[in-house]
């Protein structure tokens, strides 16, 4: 089991430090071995479905309950992660979702019917290992009040999206160089070497957190409300994902390259990784829940334009923007989640927002197949311009549910600006080791901040510190 470890703040701050983190690399290398198959699964399914059935909007189907099964059951996934440890949850997930996977092909290509590909996809979807969820709470064991917090959760996005580049392309390869069913098979063998590999380094795995042991008292992620209004803005996300997937698809055999789907969607997926990089780069100087707001205008922007590109060269610049555009609203979403939800019940809350992209996703899969199936790839665009709008405008009128709701602690602020539930309340302060000395932010030894409070205090860019920051 892993406790927070001490952050050496007078080194040079970002990724490199992160991952100089004790045991950092004994999980992050083995957990993207185990996360890559999950940007192959939808694409996979896709692509043998429509091959076996002739049909946008079957496959869309089959993807959907994949992907609704999935968000069902991530959250339990998760709980039980939570109260019993990874490894004991992970093993026997890799195992019983590489048998269903391996189901799902067999029944595609003896031609089943859509009903018995759809009761198939319920197992499949449901064992969907939730290694980026384990992997985000192994973080946060690890950097409990750390400036690296945020850091770590740029560097989990781009590594999603990395997944997302590389499983879309190699996929799309598989299935339409090698064989229909090559991706979900590969999916599946890649999934259980992978996991097991993770599940086998238990050293860096958080504390479970079974009331029985710890005496503590179990609260469920979904009850504390900033996470609810998380997972409204993920959906939209989700959305963009699912309707992306099905058009590019459509698109790329409307002009006869069907191989330029796995090119655009690794464009896509690169411009998320890009701004993903970039997220983890800079020393913010604006509130988590202005940034995540912020991100979503231009998401949604970038969003409603989709529909109108009428070549390969402007539908893959504007896929790009999209991307761009994503990586701000899932980076800032996941950190806030150390704000606003308890240690005990993290995964589950990491899980959440997971089953809430897999859940949007799916939706989306199922309206943009059916609209572009009876009128073209451009139809398909529209589902993620009106995902993104309806969750922006859910962001907009929740938004103040985002705040902490314990205020943190100010040196030399008026009490008006420390007021809970206020954007004041707010309001940060931190000393660094060089500036200690100066009387506007002195602290005295009784007012040592919780690692709560500390982490609420650094979670800005890499770890670079700045007086104070308002949201």
């Amino acid at each position: 089991m892993t406790s927070a470890v001490t952050t050496d703040t007078s080194a040079r701050p970002g990724y490199g430090q992160l991952l100089r983190t004790p045991g950092a690399l004994g999980f992050v290398l083995p957990g993207f071995a185990a996360r890559l198959p999950f940007g192959m699964l939808t694409i996979s399914i896709l692509l043998l479905v429509q091959h076996t059935t002739g049909s946008y909007g079957s496959a869309g189907i089959v993807a959907a309950v994949t992907g609704i099964s999935m968000a069902l059951s991530a959250p339990l996934m998760g709980i039980f992660t939570d109260r019993f440890g990874q490894s004991a949850v992970l093993v026997p997930v890799v195992l019983a979702h590489s048998a269903a996977v391996s189901g799902l092909a067999a029944l595609a290509l003896a031609g089943a019917p859509v009903w018995a590909l759809a009761l198939a996809a319920v197992p499949t979807g449901a064992s969907v290992p939730q290694v980026g969820p384990m992997v985000r709470a192994r973080w946060a064991a690890r950097l409990e009040g750390s400036p690296l917090l945020p850091t770590a959760a740029a560097f989990e996005s781009v590594t999603d999206e990395f997944t997302f580049v590389v499983g879309p392309v190699l996929a799309t390869a598989l299935c339409t160089g090698v064989h229909p069913a090559a991706g979900l098979v590969t999916e599946a063998t890649l999934t259980l070497l992978g996991g097991l590999l993770f599940a086998a380094r238990r050293a860096s795995q958080p504390r479970t957190h079974a009331p029985s042991s710890t005496g503590e008292k179990r609260a469920f992620a979904l009850s504390y409300p900033g996470l609810r209004v998380l997972i409204f803005a993920f959906l939209g996300i989700g959305a963009v994902f699912g309707g992306m997937q099905v058009s590019l698809a459509a698109f790329s055999n409307e002009i006869g390259n069907p191989g330029a789907n796995g090119l655009l969607y690794g464009v896509f997926a690169a411009g998320n990784m890009i701004a993903g990089i970039a997220m983890g780069a800079v020393a913010w100087k604006i509130g988590p829940r202005r940034r995540l707001i912020l991100g979503y205008i231009g998401l949604t922007a970038a969003a409603s334009v989709l529909w109108a590109a009428n070549s390969m060269i402007l539908l893959g610049a504007l896929g790009l923007v999209v991307g761009l555009f994503i990586a701000p609203a899932l980076i800032t979403g996941y950190t806030m989640v150390e704000q606003l939800v308890p240690a005990n019940a993290r995964t589950e809350a990491f899980t959440w927002l997971t089953g809430s992209i897999a859940f949007g996703q799916a939706i989306a899969v199922i309206l943009a197949g059916r609209l572009t199936d009876a009128h073209g790839s451009s139809y398909g665009f529209l589902v993620p311009m009106a995902a993104t709008a309806l969750a922006l405008a859910t962001l907009l009128a929740l938004r103040a549910k985002l705040a902490p709701k314990a205020p943190s602690r100010i040196v030399g602020a008026s009490a008006s600006a420390s007021t809970p539930g206020t954007e004041a309340g707010t309001a940060r302060a931190e000393v660094s080791p060089r500036t200690e000395a100066a009387p506007r932010t002195e602290v005295t030894a009784s007012a040592t901040p919780s690692p709560a409070s500390r982490n609420r205090v650094n979670e800005r860019g890499m770890g670079h510190r700045v007086p104070v920051t308002v949201d």
